[in-house]
């Protein structure tokens, strides 16, 4: 029997589906965790990559389905936790209401005071609320072992049971901590749960980062500020805590307002800096890391840069050898800045939305900094949060627009855009999938879409 040679255009078709089929099993049996979850910024290991599938792989014009939209959430830019059939965020002017109302304080829902809400996974119906503090927030809350942490616009963090939304332990960064922020937008990072501790970023002085007990919000250890180059601003940036493992050291990597810090997990000692990705407006987006390398990037024409943690000649603390980062390369902001929609990395390319308060999509390769693809302006306007599921991209438009985008580094393929369907301000908050729903907050409303495949 005589067989044709493969034309270059199905040569390429099967590169493709060859391609997406080895990243979702990777992430399949990777992940080790209820797809469904997603207990914190970015999902469970602050990627943005979420691991279920069966999902849609193009959307109708009209787009997927609606199943229900309520309000009530109050303002803010906070995303969503998921946790079983519960999801949490945190909202200015939201309903005073809980289960439980002993010892709390009633509150005027319009006197400016953020609130943890919980409410159902399944129908979006409030269970419970519990103050938090002054100011319309900006972080996402964690959910970790029965509890829920959440950090208020100023510096307010509260520990609270998530069966009742209790009161178990609160501090304040500028009380506490002598906390700082870099500008004025005001605290957004999500606290991070690793084992029994909650790291976050004060931004102090002598407390740039804390861990503390995530049972009593006792101090474990506070790690000061270090002196790592002139470019950007004390204090902490609008970034969240991240886990590596470069070089064999558990570290804890965080942007802040001079640049990405690194801690020792076990004491916060210093273990390495890299300051020319600060900017002095806001350093915003969470650092991507992979192995030995962390990747960063902020907007305002900064930039983004490629960093390997190497061990360093001086001799480290306690035995653990000294590490360096080496800039592998540095892009100039003109050719990449993720302002503040966040960037994904799938097998061996990042994906992001580029430009300074601008979405326009772009594929970069990590190893080399060279463009895999850049095909534009987009299809929606402003910056855009992306998320990655089921070998697509979710991209959410400053202007509301949602797009599906093929997680294709041979290709940029659109497949599908729809306006959601609701418009109370800048669409900001980053989008969660959970049991094959797609779940946008704005503002005070709470969107919930089908987009699995029927």
């Amino acid at each position: 029997m005589r067989t044709e040679p493969l034309t270059n255009r199905a040569l390429k078709c099967l590169s493709r589906t060859l391609f997406l089929w080895i990243v979702a099993t990777s992430l399949r049996t990777s992940a080790g965790l209820d797809a469904s979850e997603w207990p914190t910024w970015r999902g469970a290991k602050r990627d943005a990559i979420c691991s279920e599938t069966g999902l849609l792989n193009a959307w109708p014009e009209e787009g997927p389905p609606l199943l229900w939209k309520v309000r009530g959430l109050g303002e803010g830019f906070s995303s969503l936790a998921v946790s079983g059939k519960r999801l949490f965020t945190l909202g200015v002017g939201a309903p005073a209401e809980t289960p439980d109302k002993e010892g709390r304080e009633e509150q005027d829902e319009d006197d400016g005071t953020a609130f943890l809400v919980a409410r159902g996974l399944d129908d979006g119906k409030p269970l419970w609320s519990t103050r938090v503090g002054p100011g319309k927030p900006n972080g996402t809350p964690t959910v970790s072992d029965g509890r829920v942490y959440a950090l208020g616009r100023e510096g307010d963090l509260v520990c609270v049971e998530e069966d009742t939304g209790k009161e178990v332990w609160r501090k304040n960064f500028a009380k506490d901590f002598g906390g700082k922020m870099m500008s004025g937008w005001g605290y957004s990072e999500s606290p991070l749960v690793d084992g029994d501790w909650l790291l976050c970023t004060p931004g102090g002085k002598d407390a740039l980062v804390v861990a503390l007990d995530a049972r009593t919000g006792a101090v474990v250890w506070k790690a000061a500020s270090p002196e790592i180059g002139d470019a950007g601003s004390d204090g902490a940036g609008y970034s969240s805590v991240v886990v590596s493992e470069a070089c064999g050291v558990r570290q804890y990597v965080q942007l802040t307002g001079r640049g990405v810090v690194s801690f020792r997990a076990k004491d916060g000692a210093f273990l390495w800096g890299y300051n020319r990705v600060a900017n002095d407006v806001a350093n915003i987006p969470t650092p991507v890391v992979r192995g030995d390398h962390v990747f960063c990037s902020t907007g305002y024409g900064t930039g983004a840069a490629l960093l390997r943690i190497v061990p360093a000649s001086e001799a480290g603390v306690d035995g653990t050898p000294a590490l360096r980062a080496e800039e592998v390369y540095f892009l100039k902001g003109k050719t990449m800045q993720n302002h503040h929609g966040g960037m994904v990395l799938i097998d061996k390319y990042l994906y992001c939305g580029h430009g300074n308060n601008k979405g326009f999509p772009l594929c970069v390769e990590l190893e080399t900094g060279d463009i895999a693809w850049r095909p534009g302006r987009g299809p929606g306007e402003g910056s855009a949060a992306v998320l990655f599921a089921d070998g697509h991209l979710y991209f959410r438009y400053q202007d509301g627009l949602m797009a599906l985008i093929e997680a294709d580094p041979t290709e940029y393929r659109l497949k599908g855009t729809f306006r959601i369907a609701s418009d109370l301000g800048e669409s900001w908050p980053h989008p969660v999938i959970s049991n094959g729903r797609l779940f946008l907050r704005d503002q005070d409303a709470l969107l919930c879409y089908d987009i699995r495949l029927h």
